[in-house]
C-alpha cells in the first residue's frame, strides 16, 4: 500500500506556535495558484477561485497516486495578500483594497504536464468559471517569520502590526516578499474563535 505524505507533518513550514515570532527558513515549493482583487468574503471572484483550485488539486492527488505510486495528503488552502497601501491591510483592514493569490502546495514530484492533465479532465467535466486562470509557478520565500494566530481572521491585525512594526525591526530584519497566510482550519467548519492560521512574511 503507498505511504500518504501529510506535508503538515513533514515540513516544518507548516508549523508554527501561538505567540511566539520565529525566523524560519522556508524552502522552495511549487502551487497552483490564481490571482485576483477584493473582499474575500463578499467578491464572487474569490469564491470562483476555490472554485476552480480544489477539483484540480483532487484530480492531481488520485493521478499522483494511480501513475506514480505516490499519495499525498491535499495541503492547506494559501494565499498570498497585500495591498496597494499595506494600511488597508494591517490597520484599517479594508477589504476591498486587497489583492490576492490562492494558492495549494503540490509536491515537487508533479510535472507540468500531470497538471495540464488534470485541467483538461476537470474542463472535461464543465469548467469552473477560472479553470483557465490557474498556473503553476514556484514560490521561494527563504528566511520569514511566521506565527501561528488563532481567532478570528478579522483580529489578526494588532498580530501583524506586532510582527512588521516590532519583531522584524527588532531583529534588524525588513519585509521582502507579501504576506503569506495558511489556513489549518475549514472556516466552514471551525467557530470564528478557534480558527488556525499561520501568518508569514519573507524578510531579508
Amino acid at each position: 500500500m503507498t505511504e500518504k505524505v501529510d506535508f503538515k507533518k513533514t515540513l516544518a513550514s507548516y508549523r508554527a506556535k501561538r505567540g511566539v515570532f520565529e525566523v524560519i527558513e522556508v524552502p522552495e515549493m511549487q502551487y497552483l495558484m490564481v490571482d485576483g482583487h477584493g473582499d474575500p468574503n463578499t467578491s464572487p471572484e474569490y469564491a470562483a477561485a476555490l472554485e476552480a483550485l480544489y477539483p484540480v488539486a483532487y484530480k492531481l492527488k488520485f493521478a499522483s497516486k494511480r501513475q506514480l505510486d505516490r499519495d499525498y495528503v491535499v495541503p492547506p488552502l494559501e494565499g498570498l495578500w497585500w495591498a496597494d497601501d499595506m494600511a488597508a491591510f494591517t490597520t484599517s483592514r479594508d477589504k476591498s483594497q486587497w489583492h490576492w493569490t490562492m494558492m495549494l502546495m503540490v509536491p515537487e514530484w508533479i510535472d507540468a504536464a500531470l497538471v495540464d492533465a488534470a485541467i483538461a479532465e476537470v474542463r472535461s467535466m464543465g469548467a469552473p468559471e477560472k479553470l483557465d486562470d490557474i498556473r503553476l509557478e514556484s514560490l521561494a520565500e527563504g528566511t520569514s517569520v511566521q506565527t501561528l494566530h488563532v481567532g478570528s481572521f478579522d483580529d489578526e491585525g494588532p498580530v501583524l502590526a506586532r510582527m512588521h512594526d516590532e519583531f522584524i525591526p527588532a531583529q534588524c530584519l525588513r519585509l521582502t516578499g507579501k504576506h503569506h497566510e495558511i489556513y489549518l482550519s475549514d472556516p466552514r467548519k471551525t467557530a470564528p474563535e478557534k480558527l488556525r492560521t499561520i501568518l508569514r512574511q519573507p524578510v531579508s
